[in-house]
């Protein structure tokens, strides 16, 4: 082969390789972060809980039964302090008059719920919930009828890409809300354009929008790939702040830290606008829900959680594929206290495009760092 032809194909594949390493040092650098801080948690919660499963052991050997006037009793580990507190839940065939606000603990909240991700299209969706339940309103807005419905709550959906999880959260939460006796609606909040996902600025987005549905009293901001596992985890709001999504599968059902305020959250209307909504700037996956915690506290909230296995869900296996971890994050935490009188609520612009489907308000919205300047602090 002559030389010239020899240092071309060299040259050629020296530029082919630094390629490939760049590209994989950028994967590393902004992808392969989230996704390992995701295993790493769940590491973090296995170990917590085996070395929870060592102490009951080792409690059992040393304290395994207990004797009382030369009786034996066996000591029960298996019970926690949350397990033992009995909740009231009315009895079925219990009534109640169309003018009475609806009870929290009904008879048609059974507890553990069959989780179902099995993937299916949202027309059939539609079809199926419809058929169930004609009196479903454009944009999936409902009421009960045999009763006053205790909350108007506004569900909030961030959204880009996850065709196939939406219809699978909507026909599992659907009717969780309804035997709830919950008024609701489903808003989804979906990103257009390429800049990072910006699920924080959604939810804001999402929340200026659906007030002006209705006169809405209680936010859920909720991932789509979250599915509650008991319908006794009431989706009402609280006079603090509510974490609802406090034990998932995926973290062995663990809480990660306690911080942690990801997955499904709930404030009520004048909760939101005191801590001035979500931060917007955060472009990329995490650090927003981390802010929102510093957010509530700094505002003399603190968050409430369910007991027990009531704050159970699974999630669906995905990989925020598409998007990028948000390396700037730890330097705008540091300042949250700072920022949250100028970033968030009052910040905010945008141009939304709103559809209505059968069972959700779709507003799209395209995102950049212009739309929400923030000021010095």
């Amino acid at each position: 082969m002559p030389t010239h032809l020899r240092f071309r194909r060299r040259s050629f594949l020296g530029l082919l390789f630094l390629f490939s390493l760049s590209t994989s040092v950028l994967y590393f650098i902004y992808s392969a972060p989230g996704i390992v801080n995701e295993y790493l948690f769940m590491v973090q919660a296995r170990g917590i809980q085996i070395r929870e499963n060592v102490k009951s052991i080792g409690a059992q050997v040393l304290r395994g039964a207990y004797s009382i006037n030369g009786t034996d009793y066996s000591y029960d580990f298996n019970v926690s302090e949350s397990d033992a507190l009995t909740t009231a839940y009315l009895p079925e065939g219990f009534t109640y008059l169309p003018s009475q606000v609806c009870p929290e603990r009904l008879p048609s909240m059974k507890g553990r719920l069959e989780v179902n991700m099995s993937e299916i299209s949202l027309e059939e969706v539609e079809r199926t919930l419809l058929q169930e339940e004609p009196s479903i309103a454009s944009g999936g807005y409902w009421k009960p009828k045999d009763c006053l419905s205790r909350w108007k709550v506004a569900i909030l959906v961030p959204f880009r890409n996850r065709h196939e999880h939406l219809p699978i959260l909507l026909r599992h939460l659907v009717p969780v809300l309804q035997s709830q006796r919950l008024q609701f609606a489903f808003y989804v909040i979906e990103q257009d354009g390429s800049e990072p996902f910006n699920r924080a600025m959604l939810f804001n987005v999402g929340y200026k929008e659906a007030m002006k549905d209705l006169d809405w009293d209680c936010l859920i901001f909720h991932d789509v790939d979250h599915l509650m596992e008991s319908d006794r985890n009431y989706y009402g709001c609280t006079d603090m702040p509510r974490h609802f999504a406090v034990k998932l599968d995926k973290y062995s059902y663990m809480l990660p830290y306690q911080e942690f305020f990801g997955g499904v959250s709930g404030l009520t209307v004048g909760q939101f606008k005191k801590i001035n909504g979500f931060p917007n700037a955060f472009w990329g996956w995490g650090g927003e829900t981390m802010d929102l915690w510093n957010r509530v506290h700094f505002a003399n909230y603190t968050v409430s959680r369910p007991q027990g296995e009531q704050g159970r869900y699974m999630s669906i296996p995905h990989h925020h594929r598409g998007e990028v971890q948000f390396l700037g994050r730890y330097s705008l935490l540091r300042h949250s206290k700072e920022r949250q009188k100028v970033d968030g609520l009052n910040n905010l612009n945008y141009s939304p495009i709103v559809t209505r489907r059968s069972l959700y308000t779709n507003i799209t919205v395209s995102l950049n760092r212009k739309l929400a300047p923030v000021a010095d602090y």
